[in-house]
């Protein structure tokens, strides 16, 4: 889903069909305030902003959403982009920025890359949500697999019995979905990255 936000009506119109016609999904909101009220929180996208809007800028709607939790790419667009402004887009956070007029494969291919992007953190949060539910001894297990370990040594690592190793590994791989060592260190990487 792209969430696209400018107060300029043409600039709106000419994106959402551009964008349209690449077969992507588009929400356009003509203020911050409406793309506040209207957003929908449940449904994960990339965010497309003007920089300069009247009463918020996009910067601080980009971070007034980070507050309320909604940690989407976000790629702001302006028509007056000066090196202070970019500077400090990129500190907030914005994964492009990028001045009009915009270039279509410009567009398209920072596109593409705040959806990696949040293909990344979709992936990272599951994978926490995952590893959430192991109690501690099983979380143990799981990082001694990982680091290439086998039951026995397991065993001896965490003065346990290796019945007792095998059952937590039983379990792990009904919590996790998973037996494959890669697979549960595939997890395990995913959920410690940052995005």
């Amino acid at each position: 889903m792209i969430y696209l936000i400018d107060d300029d009506a043409s600039v709106r119109e000419a994106l959402h069909l551009l964008l349209q016609t690449y077969d992507l999904n588009v929400s356009c909101f003509a203020s911050p305030a409406d793309c506040l009220a209207h957003l929908d929180r449940s449904q994960p996208g990339v965010l497309i902003m003007d920089l300069r809007m009247p009463l918020m800028s996009g910067l601080q709607l980009y971070e007034q959403l980070r507050a309320q939790g909604v940690d989407w790419p976000a790629i702001v667009i302006t028509g007056h982009g000066d090196l202070h402004s970019c500077r400090r887009a990129f500190k907030a956070g914005v994964t492009d920025f990028l001045t009009k007029p915009i270039e279509e494969q410009t567009l398209l291919e920072a596109i593409r890359s705040a959806q990696a992007t949040l293909a990344r953190q979709a992936e990272r949060n599951e994978a926490r949500h995952h590893l959430q539910v192991l109690t501690e001894r099983e979380r143990e297990v799981l990082e001694l697999i990982t680091k290439g370990l086998g039951s026995k040594e397991i065993a001896a690592a965490l003065d346990i019995s290796v019945r007792t190793v095998d059952t937590h590994r039983a379990k792990l791989a009904e919590k996790l979905g998973t037996g494959s060592v890669a697979e549960q260190t595939r997890l395990l990487l995913s959920a410690a990255a940052r995005s």
